[in-house]
């Protein structure tokens, strides 16, 4: 940890957080939820809420991705998730699936106006909810040039965070 430059968690608790949350909208592998924890540490987000059928910590599926991370992110569950983008959308956070739907914008073209940004990342197979896409601000998509027309849950959330912590806080 030390040759690496690493913080500990308690330090990791302690520092300034990027002002973007993440939202599992019934994700059901515990490894892709496990690599979204540790992919949210790596780029110090907020928080991640847990709703649905995703499953919560501690648990040792989650665990063999996350590698701690569980323990360092905070994290809430919340049964309904449109209940929860419905909470964040009145804390004031611009909340944005990433989906992808007639009007979607392009990753890549995405300005994050809002001083705060939920993104919701949804199921392996459906994505995320249609009800919940209704309710939020926009949709966000990853340019693809493949043949394959989506990407792995955890891979997607890995390109997204990175993106938005670059644009917020570097």
């Amino acid at each position: 940890m030390d040759e690496l430059h690493r913080i500990s968690v308690e330090e990791y608790k302690q520092v300034e957080k990027a002002p973007i949350v993440v939202v599992l909208d019934n994700v059901r592998s515990m490894n892709n939820i496990g690599s979204v924890f540790r992919t949210a540490d790596a780029f110090r987000i907020e928080k991640i809420y847990l709703c649905g059928i995703t499953a919560t910590p501690p648990h040792r599926d989650i665990h063999k991705t996350a590698l701690g991370a569980e323990n360092s992110v905070d994290w809430e569950y919340v049964e309904n998730t449109a209940t929860c983008v419905e909470r964040l959308k009145a804390e004031g956070y611009g909340v944005f699936a990433v989906e992808q739907v007639k009007g979607s914008v392009m990753l890549d073209t995405f300005v994050p106006d809002e001083q705060k940004i939920a993104v919701v990342f949804g199921n392996e197979i459906d994505g995320v909810d249609q009800e919940v896409v209704d309710l939020c601000h926009g949709c966000i998509e990853i340019p693809q040039f493949g043949t394959k027309h989506s990407l792995n849950v955890s891979v997607t959330a890995g390109i997204v965070l990175w993106d938005l912590f670059y644009k917020k806080m570097l």
